[in-house]
C-alpha cells in the first residue's frame, strides 16, 4: 500500500512562531515513515508560504526560509488540485496532492479557526479540531460563555474591549467590585501565555491591561485561583478518550510563556492527587471537549482547590508538541509514544472527514 503524503504547516504570522518551529520538528521527526511522506511548508512571520525541502535543523535555528531550494506554495481552496501549488524558481506550476494536513502553527492565523477554513474549503482532511471550535476555544471570553451554560466551574471573570484604555480607573473600580485583586489580565485570543500578566494593584493593573491590549483588541480580566495546576490530554473525536492527569509546578510566579518552553518548571505525570479528583477531572475535560464541538485533540487544564473544587482554566486546541510539551507526555504515560500517537491523530482526521463527506 502506498504511504500517504502529510503536509506539515508551521511558522506562521504570530507571536507563537518559535513555539511552532519547535513542534513542527518533533512532529516531522516523529511521524511513522514507514506509513507517511512528509511535506513541509513554512510561513514566514510576513505570510509567505513556502515549501521547505530541508531538515528539521533549519525549522530548528530559523534558518528553513533561507535553503535554496525553497519555492512559493500556495493551499489550494480548488478541491479538484486536493493540495499544494508550487510555484517553481522558473515559474512553472505543480500540483502537490495531499492526504492530510498536520498544522503546527500556533496562536493567531493558525489555532484559531482561520487555517481550519481554509483546510475545508481546499477539502483536505486535517488534524485537529474545526473552523468553530477552534474560533471558539481561542477566545477566553466565548470560552467562558460556553462553559459558564454548560455549567462547568471555571474562574470568576470579566471582558473589555480597547475602548477602556481612555478610562483605566472605571475598569479597576469594576474589578474590584466583581473580582478583587490580585487577578490575571489575558489578550482574548493568545496562547502560550503570551501578553498575561498578573495585577496585585491599580498601578500593575493598568500596566497588565496596556500590555495584553497590544496582543488583541478584547481581554479577558480573571480573579486568581489558588490551587494545584493540572492538565489532561482529550484525544477522539465523537467518544473521546482522556489521559492521566498531569501536575504543573511552574518554575515562575505562574506558568508562562518563559515556564513554558525555557525555564525549569516540574511536571509530575500522573498528578499527585486523589484517584476521585483524577476522575472528576477527566470527566470534566470529556465534558468541556464535546461542549465546545472539539475533535481529534485539545488539552484541558485545570486548578484543583483545597477544598476539592475543580476550575476549568482553558482549553487548547492545538497544544504544544515539542519535546517538553505536556500533551505528548501526558499520552505517553497511558502507553501511546509520540509516533503511534500522530499516527493516530492523523487517522482521527482521515476519519472525520470520512463521516462529513461519506
Amino acid at each position: 500500500m502506498s504511504k500517504k503524503k502529510i503536509a506539515v504547516i508551521f511558522g506562521g504570522v504570530s507571536t507563537e512562531y518559535e513555539v511552532s518551529l519547535m513542534s513542527a520538528a518533533s512532529i516531522i521527526d516523529n511521524i511513522p515513515r514507514d506509513k507517511y511522506d512528509v511535506i513541509c511548508i513554512g510561513i514566514t512571520r510576513k505570510g509567505r508560504w513556502l515549501f521547505y525541502p530541508g531538515d528539521t535543523q533549519g525549522i530548528l535555528d530559523g534558518s528553513w526560509k533561507t535553503h535554496p531550494d525553497c519555492c512559493t506554495a500556495i493551499l489550494s481552496p480548488d478541491r479538484s488540485h486536493h493540495g499544494i501549488l508550487k510555484i517553481l524558481n522558473d515559474g512553472e506550476t505543480q500540483i502537490q496532492k495531499v492526504d492530510c494536513i498536520f498544522s503546527a502553527l500556533h496562536g493567531r492565523n493558525g489555532e484559531d479557526g482561520t487555517m481550519q477554513g481554509l483546510f475545508a474549503l481546499s477539502g483536505i482532511p486535517y488534524v485537529g479540531c474545526d473552523t468553530l471550535s477552534s474560533a471558539c476555544a481561542m477566545d477566553k471570553e466565548v470560552t467562558h460563555i460556553l462553559l459558564d451554560n454548560a455549567g462547568i466551574p471555571t474562574a470568576p471573570w470579566m471582558s473589555a474591549t480597547i475602548e477602556c484604555l481612555a478610562d483605566l480607573d472605571a475598569l479597576a473600580e469594576r474589578v474590584r467590585a466583581r473580582l478583587s485583586y490580585p487577578v490575571f489580565v489575558k489578550p482574548a485570543n493568545t496562547g502560550s501565555s503570551v501578553g498575561v500578566s498578573r495585577a496585585y494593584d491599580d498601578v500593575s493593573f493598568a500596566d497588565a491591561v496596556k500590555h495584553a491590549f497590544t496582543h488583541d483588541h478584547k481581554i479577558v480580566i480573571e480573579a486568581q485561583i489558588n490551587g494545584k495546576e493540572l492538565e489532561c490530554a482529550v484525544l477522539g473525536n465523537h467518544d473521546p478518550d482522556v489521559s492521566v492527569v498531569g501536575e504543573i509546578i511552574p518554575c515562575n510566579e505562574f506558568y508562562d510563556y518563559q515556564a513554558k518552553y525555557h525555564g525549569d518548571s516540574q511536571l509530575f505525570i500522573p498528578a499527585r492527587i486523589e484517584e476521585e479528583a483524577s476522575n472528576r477531572i477527566r470527566e470534566t475535560a470529556a465534558q468541556a471537549f464535546r461542549v465546545l464541538g472539539c475533535s481529534g485533540l485539545t488539552r484541558m487544564d485545570f486548578f484543583l482547590r483545597e477544598n476539592g473544587d475543580i476550575i476549568l482554566n482553558e482549553p487548547n486546541t492545538l497544544p504544544g508538541f515539542t519535546s517538553i510539551s505536556m500533551y505528548p507526555k501526558l499520552w505517553d504515560a497511558c502507553g501511546l509514544p509520540y509516533p503511534q500517537l500522530l499516527d493516530r491523530l492523523i487517522t482521527l482526521g482521515l476519519e472525520r472527514a470520512e463521516d462529513l463527506h461519506g
